[in-house]
């Protein structure tokens, strides 16, 4: 009995099963080069925890996480009823934060100015991922919008997010990560006397009410006078002993500063600006 065509026959076989492994390896279950790893979460971890967006629509809050899908989509109706139970976390153009952030393999949680618990939205913010049991503290600056909320993004589990820039894309029909705040659009839209009295906070003639809050804060106490038939209202800040400045306004303009000293009798110098 001849053996030798049934052995070539297999070593042929065998070499093409070979060249085959190679041209077209093996998909095992679970290895999917675009499934999230742990490498990937830590990523989108740091670049997504504390961040800062403008929200481009009505955002209700929810104690439950409001979904949006993968395309952008979400549902009006659950969302309308959720306002209409709730209340509103985020006006269109309000400013939020993403003050914890929970990824899992098909979904990324969010919650938006501490969320709607219990506890003020300002109170232990932290971000943290899905089951490890470790969060981080994130510090509380200045937000714009009303309350928090909770959101999660879902996603396909075969074809993840993986990095920063593509969950803000796919976020980017709800927020508006470029946007600057409405405070820095404020500011960028002022004179640059206004401006530049405001970062040195003092009050110049011209400003109004607004301003000067916002170069002063809240003035110790406010008085009302009328002269010629005007009525003038003075806002004074400092107590004696020390420097009082006297803001007065002639309805929502400055028309004066003034700066004394209590008890001293003596009043600043004035700033004569050359033209």
């Amino acid at each position: 009995m001849n053996f030798r065509p049934i052995r070539f026959a297999a070593a042929v076989a065998a070499a093409m099963a070979a060249i085959a492994m190679a041209m077209f390896p093996p998909v095992l279950l679970g290895d999917n080069p675009r499934q999230l790893r742990d490498e990937d979460k830590v990523v989108l971890l740091r670049g997504l925890m504390a961040e800062y967006a403008t929200s481009k629509i009505l955002i209700p809050r929810s104690k439950k996480a409001l979904a949006i899908e993968q395309d952008g989509r979400y549902s009006q109706e659950q969302w309308d009823a959720a306002n209409n139970k709730n209340g509103v976390a985020a006006r269109a153009g309000d400013l939020v934060q993403f003050t914890k952030v929970e990824i899992k393999d098909n979904q990324i949680e969010f919650e938006l100015n501490g969320g709607m618990g219990g506890r003020k939205w300002y109170h232990g913010l932290e971000v943290g991922m899905g089951g490890s049991g470790r969060s981080m503290p994130v510090a509380r600056q200045g937000i714009s919008s009303p309350g928090g909320t909770k959101l999660v993004l879902r996603f396909s589990k075969e074809d993840p997010p993986r990095t920063v820039e593509e969950v803000k894309e796919l976020l980017g029909d709800v927020f508006d990560f470029n946007q600057r705040s409405a405070s820095e659009q404020y500011m960028e839209s002022l004179t640059p006397e206004v401006k530049a009295a405001i970062e040195e906070k003092k009050a110049i003639n011209g400003m109004d009410r607004d301003q000067v809050t916002l170069a002063l804060g809240k003035p110790v106490r406010k008085v009302r006078e009328t002269k010629d038939g005007i009525e003038l209202e003075d806002w004074i800040y400092g107590r004696p002993p020390g420097k009082i400045v006297f803001v007065t306004f002639d309805g929502n303009e400055v028309v004066e500063v003034r700066e004394e000293w209590a008890g001293m009798g003596q009043t600043a110098p004035k700033v004569v600006v050359p033209h």
